[in-house]
């Protein structure tokens, strides 16, 4: 069950539990649309896609150090057009 996108679309639930379901505030259960949490797309999930996707620290500075600013520039921007903002 996707917690974020319930939290997302529902304002009235504050507990998810994976077996009870969704509640409000005084224990209610709160019924979900499962088609639209599964057609939920997480307005953040690019800055996970290009966190795992960067270059580590070390690979970043030997490029740097290898290729100057002009290719660290251009490999940190290959991973941003892949994964764009929005």
């Amino acid at each position: 069950m996707n917690h974020k996108a319930i939290y997302a679309l529902y304002s009235n639930v504050v507990c998810v539990d994976d077996t009870a379901g969704a509640m409000d505030k005084d224990g209610n259960k709160v019924e979900i649309d499962l088609a639209a949490v599964a057609a939920w797309v997480d307005p953040d999930a690019y800055k996970y896609q290009r966190a795992a996707e960067y270059p580590s620290i070390v690979d970043q500075l030997d490029l740097m150090y290898h290729g100057g600013m002009d290719a660290w520039k251009a490999a940190i921007q290959a991973v941003k057009d892949k994964y764009p903002k929005g």
